[in-house]
């Protein structure tokens, strides 16, 4: 085990290195000149606009630029502001803990509430239950989450009164419970599913067969070896999630006013800010690799054939 985490922890550098150098290139190899954009249409003389790109480093050439980002990245460095000077550093430490929070309690309503929903509809697959499961989750799946945002405002918030319709800058975990819905509802549906497939599946395996025949309980038929079954595919869905959620975020966080990650990305790229969107992605860069991680140990986990060398 210990040699397959050493393994999968030196694979991930190359991935890091190829996903944070990808969107570096799209942010600074773009046309259009960030620090000539702070003036505006006003006149501004060239000494100074090159003065400024030499104080940030920005005169480099692309592949130095990405040098100094990576060797920044181990002292923690994640770059400047180029309009207000301030740490990305901090901005990150302001935006994320709100996002953090969000994403959880987003992921929590996913997992537990679709997962409950599959197992329910895939007991019974075909019945009108099932049916009526996979139409609610295509309903889910076709309405695009900045629509489902504002009819959930306009209901809760506007005609019910049971919620705020934007959330404050403290973002207490009641504000959030709203904007936590609209963020996993997609996620939820695709959980459903894919965890109602599964169990509709294993239901007529074969191990499922013996299991009753031996005169198991059935509480430990659909408990031990049923659900450990059809959680594999499942869990590999739910790893991957988290790093979407958090990039999904960006449209939720801007319905619902949360100041978390997506709104300073949102912010950054009207501002043409690439060390902010720079320095955002690369910490969800490292979020997806390590959920990723987790996933495969949590594999031996929910069967015991899959061992690693």
């Amino acid at each position: 085990m210990g040699r397959y985490v050493a393994r999968r922890l030196l694979q991930m550098i190359p991935v890091f290195i190829g996903a944070t150098l990808l969107v570096f290139c799209m942010m600074y190899a773009l046309p259009g000149d960030p620090v000539r954009a702070l003036a505006g249409e006003q006149a501004v003389d060239p000494a100074q606009i090159a003065a400024m790109k030499k104080d940030l480093g920005l005169d480099l050439p692309l592949w130095h630029q990405y040098w100094n980002y990576l060797t920044g990245l181990l002292h923690g460095d994640f770059g400047t502001q180029i309009a207000s000077g301030q740490p990305v550093a901090d901005i990150i430490a302001d935006a994320f803990p709100i996002t953090a929070r969000l994403t959880f309690f987003a992921f929590a309503f996913t997992t537990v509430v679709g997962i409950s929903m599959g197992i329910f509809a895939g007991m019974k697959a075909d019945s009108a239950r099932d049916r009526v499961l996979l139409m609610v989750t295509l309903l889910l799946i076709s309405v695009p989450s900045f629509v489902l945002g504002f009819l959930g405002q306009y209901f809760f918030a506007f005609q019910l009164g049971w919620v705020q319709p934007n959330v404050s800058g403290e973002a207490n975990w009641n504000e959030l419970f709203l904007p936590a819905v609209v963020l996993g509802s997609l996620s939820l549906a695709y959980v459903a599913r894919l965890t109602r497939t599964s169990i509709a599946e294993n239901l007529r395996a074969d191990y499922m067969r013996t299991a009753t025949a031996k005169g198991l309980p059935r509480r430990r038929i659909i408990g031990v070896h049923l659900l450990r079954n059809s959680m594999i595919p499942v869990v590999t869905y739910l790893g991957t999630d988290i790093g979407a959620l958090m990039g999904g975020a960006v449209v939720t966080e801007g319905i619902f006013n949360v100041k978390g990650v997506g709104w300073s990305v949102f912010g950054a790229l009207k501002q043409r800010e690439g060390a902010t969107v720079v320095g955002i992605v690369t910490l969800i860069v490292v979020v997806y690799l390590v959920a990723s991680l987790l996933v495969d140990l949590l594999y031996a986990v929910l069967d015991p054939r899959i061992r690693y060398a």
